[in-house]
């Protein structure tokens, strides 16, 4: 966790730093921009001369007779004209420039948060499940799409008129600085006493905004799992307690956000103030030099104008500060995100792995839980190719983190894992989690067709090869009977289907994947007693031949593996087939058996009494 007290500079730089990669190959677009805002500006300082020679050729005409005054014409028709023609040439130029450059950099941002989005979607993808189960999914969701849309909004909103105001100043000051020295040293000092000023307001405004991100994030994330877990919500009356979660973390959200807005408002009033004292400072001065016949009215004008044009920045710069400094937060909690270590990923030398008998063996495996507990200790386990291995034993014990080494969620920090005799930490990530097909006890499903949902098992499969996916594991009826049949866009999470329903498409998408092992986890745990039926054809089809896991508290389906392994505290304390297991009265497959038919035999008393 970053502290609130990170200088808004380093967050800055944080910032800039996860763009600059992405700014490659937009050279010729960024060159555009920034001679078109180069135009912008010798444009802007160009456009008071025509009101100077306007102002001078007048006071000429008028009876003006100051030294400064020699040589200049008397006003004519033909000078206004002309005077005014350039005055209206220089805008219309100005107005060019600045779509121009607000264009050209519009899209450099838009390109850059597109390429921004979607490396960090794929750097969360491929973190690991450690990551995963216990980070907030709304927040990072908040981090995915709005802070990144924060960062492309204020680079075009403020960062671009704020290059733009920046240059300006300089040329001002550099022009100015022939006009008349002395004046030019009020501009200066206004810029100084801004700088000294925002400092630390700076600061403070991102250390609140970071806050307020937090905020938000979290308030994402509530009602993120609010909303997905709505029926349990409704079912025990929990409305008003999430609302009063949300209501008080908006609360907290709200009162960030203000001091915030609060700290950037203080700091464009004081910039107003001085402001306004350098103006007045100038008006003093440069009407004395008129008086005095070193300077024309027109120079005082110009000088004026200029003054304007310089302070201008520095009331844009304490109002951009306070969106810049929200935005240098929002970066940052995107480079916290891209900074999060990819735990699973290939090795300098990986390799695929070839076609496969699914022969698994776990070698002297030690797994951690990221907190320093030991999940696994020293576990070592052979499965023959072909072989049904069930894993049983209490919750916690390791039986779901063992499954999960095998698509490698996971790696186990000693020992070593393999398939067919080879070391999986040393193939691609992606040939390990195609040679391995897992099946939960919650069917994923993605609100797209029923076709595509199951064509994610192989995404070159044809339709025909979908279609007998579904049949092998009959589901082809049912599907048939929706509406549009495989063409049917399911809800979100294939909520418009029973859990029945749900399996059988997950299995047929497995299928499909046609991989030499299959992990069960859990698979039919929560389902009818007909729809477990269905699902066991299904999963029948599926592992036959097939190297299989299975996690399960369903007595029928442990007995039915080749072998049943007992975890308990991280070790293996049985291994064998069921019956000879059974055979042991002391086992605890044999306790296990026992008392899940004590609770079927009182569950069934229960019912004929009813």
């Amino acid at each position: 966790m970053k502290s609130a007290r990170t200088p808004a500079p380093r967050a800055l730089r944080r910032s800039l730093a996860i763009v600059r990669p992405h700014l490659r190959g937009k050279a010729s677009l960024i060159v555009l921009g920034m001679v078109a805002l180069l135009a912008d500006v010798v444009f802007r300082v160009l456009e008071p001369w025509p009101l100077k020679f306007v102002v001078d050729s007048v006071s000429v005409s008028l009876g003006a007779s100051t030294g400064a005054a020699a040589g200049i014409p008397q006003a004519s028709l033909g000078l206004l004209v002309a005077c005014a023609a350039l005055l209206l040439g220089l805008i219309v130029l100005r107005a060019v420039s600045a779509y121009a450059s607000t264009v050209a950099f519009a899209l450099v941002g838009s390109r850059v948060a597109t390429e921004l989005r979607a490396r960090v979607f794929a750097h969360v993808q491929s973190l690991s499940a450690r990551y995963h189960s216990t980070a907030s999914s709304g927040d990072v969701v908040q981090r995915l799409v709005s802070d990144i849309g924060r960062l492309q909004e204020v680079a075009v909103t403020a960062g671009l008129p704020l290059v733009g105001n920046i240059l300006t100043l300089v040329v001002l000051v550099v022009v100015m600085s022939f006009m008349d020295p002395l004046l030019t040293l009020v501009v200066v000092a206004a810029a100084a006493l801004y700088a000294v000023s925002s400092r630390r307001s700076s600061q403070r405004i991102t250390a609140a905004s970071r806050t307020t991100r937090k905020g938000e994030g979290a308030l994402a994330d509530t009602a993120s799992e609010a909303l997905g877990a709505i029926r349990v919500v409704q079912a025990y009356g929990l409305e008003n307690r999430l609302a009063g979660a949300f209501a008080s973390g908006n609360d907290r959200a709200l009162t960030q956000g203000v001091r915030a807005r609060r700290l950037a408002a203080g700091l464009e009033r004081r910039t107003d103030v001085i402001v306004g004292l350098a103006t007045a400072a100038v008006l003093i001065g440069g009407g004395w030099q008129v008086l005095s016949g070193s300077m024309t009215p027109g120079d005082l004008v110009v000088f004026v104008a200029y003054l304007k044009l310089a302070m201008r920045p520095l009331k844009d710069l304490a109002k951009y500060t306070g969106r810049i400094a929200r935005a240098a937060a929002s970066g940052e909690r995107v480079a916290d995100l891209l900074a999060e270590p990819v735990e699973i990923a290939d090795g300098p030398h990986a390799a695929d792995l070839p076609r496969l008998r699914g022969e698994v063996a776990f070698e002297a495996v030690q797994v951690d839980d990221g907190r320093g507990e030991t999940v696994l200790r020293d576990l070592t386990l052979h499965i023959p190719a072909g072989q049904h291995v069930c894993l049983l034993g209490p919750s916690g014990a390791g039986k779901s983190t063992l499954a999960g080494l095998l698509v490698r969620t996971a790696d186990p920090r000693a020992g070593r894992v393999r398939l067919d005799g080879i070391d999986i930490s040393r193939a691609t990530v992606a040939s390990v989690r195609s040679s391995v097909s897992l099946l939960l006890q919650e069917s994923v499903l993605f609100a797209t067709s029923v076709r595509e949902n199951i064509r994610y098992g192989r995404l070159s499969a044809t339709d025909a090869e979908v279609e007998d996916a579904a049949r092998r594991a009959f589901a082809h009826d049912f599907v048939c009977a929706l509406p549009e049949g495989y063409d049917t866009v399911l809800g979100a999470r294939g909520g418009t289907l029973s859990g029945g329903q749900r399996q059988r498409i997950a299995i047929a998408r497995a299928l499909l994947r046609d991989s030499p092992v299959v992990v069960l986890d859990e698979a039919t745990t929560g389902l009818d007693p007909h729809a477990r039926t269905l699902v066991a054809e299904s999963l029948r089809e599926l592992t036959r031949g097939r190297t299989t896991v299975s996690i399960t508290h369903d007595v029928t389906q442990a007995l039915s593996a080749d072998r049943v392994v007992w975890l308990e505290g991280g070790r293996i304390v049985e291994d064998g087939a069921p019956h000879d297991l059974l055979a042991g009265h002391g086992s605890r497959l044999n306790a296990w058996v026992r008392h899940a038919e004590d609770e079927r035999a009182a569950h069934a008393g229960a019912g004929s009494q009813t």
